[in-house]
Parts: C-alpha cells; sequence; structure tokens
C-alpha cells in the first residue's frame, strides 16, 4: 500500500538530491564502501519509510465471527 507524500517529502528528497549532485561533482568514490553497507542503508530507509510493518487481518476476525454468530442463530430456529 502507498502512503500519501507530503510537500515535506518532496522538500527532503529534493534537498537530499541536490546534496548529492553536489557530492557526485565532487567526490569519484562510491558512498558505500560494500553492497552489504548499501543494502542496510536501503533496508534502514524501508524501514523508516513502514515498509517492514507487521500486517494486522483483523477483518478476518469479525467476518467469521460473525459467520459463526449467523450460523448458530440459524441452527436454533
Amino acid at each position: 500500500m502507498m502512503r500519501a507524500r507530503t510537500i515535506g517529502d518532496v522538500e527532503a528528497d529534493l534537498v537530499a538530491l541536490r546534496s548529492a549532485v553536489d557530492r557526485a561533482g565532487t567526490a569519484l568514490a562510491c558512498l558505500f564502501s560494500s553492497s552489504d553497507e548499501f543494502e542496510a542503508a536501503v533496508i534502514r530507509m524501508r524501514r523508516a519509510q513502514g515498509a517492514y510493518r507487521a500486517r494486522r487481518h483483523r477483518h478476518v476476525f469479525w467476518s467469521l465471527a460473525a459467520t459463526g454468530f449467523f450460523a448458530f442463530a440459524f441452527l436454533m430456529i
């Protein structure tokens, strides 16, 4: 599920892009010393955005409970 982006998020992305452009013009090396470091940074960024949150399926519980209730009520009539 995609979350809505706010003006603050867009401005933060633009600032990060500008700083990356400045660094790219002056540096010839990668920001990360290894692929493990890069992957850790990607995971850290995705966690900050909420990508790895536990999903809760409460609607499944309520639909099963309602089905059970109506089945019991039907059998009692």
